[in-house]
């Protein structure tokens, strides 16, 4: 080998690759524990002296690696707010890896960021005055919307926090976030990364659907007012991780205008469930967020790596995350009057609405599923996956086995098996959780319900349909069964 890498027969390869792939998406291989010593003897070679060519690194990713790859597209797959991607999306991310590495600069994709950006918003319902940027996942995107909360909250108190730092002044001011204790915990990151403070999220309780309790979050909001402690951000969610429930939007909403902090929805799972016409008085006062946030890699089915952060006002993130210029990147660009080529811009400054500099183009990707699918085609998938929630739910209702620990909102299901062989439900569902992972093509997971351990699947898969649905149900009731019928004999763990 001379050390030039493979930069031909992209067209073979990807032959080779997408055969391979079709072959894994029929979920006919098993899971690759079942073979771990086989790929993991294969694959943990020293690194080689001489190189084996790229024909031989193609047919490796085919034959070792590929068939042993997560199980994430199986139809059963309903353990994480993640699912395998559609063919479209998958196929449009290739496109941008080889055609447009980053997303800058005066080109098809970086003009689709921005279209696609747009695109979104419409589809879930924000205000049209809403702008956003797109980042790997809901953790960053979360942590772009409050960066902006924090910006302008302490603007208003006359600090520039970006700027000058959070000791810029000469006394401290303390300063508190509000979010149910439903909420995703990156919210902690978030206002631990900002300078904010761990501590400075005050968790407040939920009511018996384990959404935001207003009167609670009206006594912290005056109890902070009274100590001194500027109210920073009101914090919503629409959709849940743990059981799909949707905050109330528009009371969250007015009592942070109230008190003058920044309104976040956390939509990062939920908020394609606006599309749903059956929900949408639940979305009612998104048009109060000063910020929001959506996961097209979530129900939209785009490969994982791809979040949205929308914002009233995009010139506040500027000023949040703005790294300020520099000599070699503005400086090696024309003046906007003289744009002649597509290197003579960056485009929209996306570098300066968050915190990455270099990023891919995943607007195209988020504009493939919108452009295949449409409005309707996505609003009829939302629709599909929460009745599938349904269709379980009422399953459960007619079992004199199972129980039904939260009522479906959006297109999660929590359940539980139930005995009077033991009384303890909670290790007698745990086992039942590991079997079914084990031993059944279907993979949910497990959360814990005003304190009681529930199977939660979640469906946003794509490759799910109703028969699935239904012989998961006829598992749970099996193994539970087995379970109940072996407690005097064993231990559940």
């Amino acid at each position: 080998m001379d050390g030039r890498a493979e930069t031909g027969n992209l067209g073979a390869y990807l032959s080779r690759i997408g055969a391979a792939l079709d072959e894994f998406l029929l979920a006919e291989h098993g899971d690759a524990m079942t073979r771990h010593a086989d790929w993991s003897m294969a694959l943990d070679r020293p690194l080689p002296v001489e190189g084996v060519g790229g024909e031989a690194v193609i047919e490796e990713l085919a034959r070792t690696v590929i068939p042993n790859g997560t199980r994430l597209s199986e139809p059963g797959f309903w353990g994480w707010v993640t699912a395998g991607p559609g063919t479209i999306p998958a196929v449009a991310s290739l496109a941008a890896t080889v055609a447009s590495p980053q997303r800058y600069t005066i080109t098809a994709f970086n003009r689709l960021e921005e279209l696609s950006l747009d695109w979104l918003a419409d589809l879930c319902g924000l205000p049209g005055h809403m702008k956003g940027v797109y980042s790997s996942g809901g953790s960053v995107a979360n942590l772009v919307a409050l960066g902006a909360a924090r910006q302008w909250a302490l603007e208003q108190a006359g600090i520039d926090p970006a700027a000058d730092g959070l000791g810029s002044t000469p006394v401290a001011l303390p300063v508190a976030l509000y979010a149910s204790e439903e909420a995703h915990h990156t919210v902690q990151r978030a206002a631990g990364v900002l300078g904010l403070g761990r501590r400075s999220v005050r968790h407040i309780a939920t009511d018996d659907r384990q959404r935001l309790d207003l009167t609670a979050l009206a006594q912290a909001l005056a109890d902070d007012v009274a100590a001194g402690i500027l109210p920073l951000a009101v914090i919503a969610t629409a959709g849940t991780t743990n059981t799909g429930a949707i905050d109330p939007l528009r009371g969250a909403g007015e009592l942070a205008r109230e008190h003058g902090a920044w309104f976040h929805v956390d939509g990062a799972y939920g908020l394609p469930g606006i599309l749903d016409q059956r929900l949408e008085p639940l979305y009612r006062g998104i048009e109060l967020a000063d910020s929001a946030i959506v996961d097209p890699h979530k129900w939209l089915g785009a490969p994982v790596g791809i979040a949205a952060t929308f914002v009233r006002d995009r010139s506040i993130l500027h000023r949040a995350f703005t790294q300020e210029s520099s000599a070699y990147l503005e400086g090696a660009f024309a003046e906007p009057d003289d744009v002649r080529v597509s290197l003579d811009s960056m485009g929209v400054p996306y570098a300066d609405f968050g915190v990455e500099l270099s990023a891919p183009a995943r607007g195209v990707v988020v504009w493939s599923i919108l452009r295949e699918l449409g409005r309707r085609g996505v609003r009829e998938r939302i629709r599909r996956d929460n009745d599938f929630a349904r269709h379980l739910a009422s399953r459960v209702r007619l079992s004199n086995r199972l129980e039904l620990v939260a009522e479906p909102v959006l297109s999660i299901c929590c359940l539980r098996y139930r005995t009077e062989a033991t009384d303890d439900l909670d290790a007698l569902n745990a086992a039942l959780l590991r079997r079914l992972v084990a031993e059944t093509p279907y993979l949910p997971s497990s959360t814990v319900v005003k304190g009681r351990f529930a199977i939660r699947p979640c469906f946003i898969n794509a490759r799910t349909e109703l028969e699935h649905v239904d012989a998961f149900c006829d598992a749970v009731i099996r193994i539970g069964d087995e379970l109940a019928l072996s407690i005097p004999a064993a231990s559940l763990t």
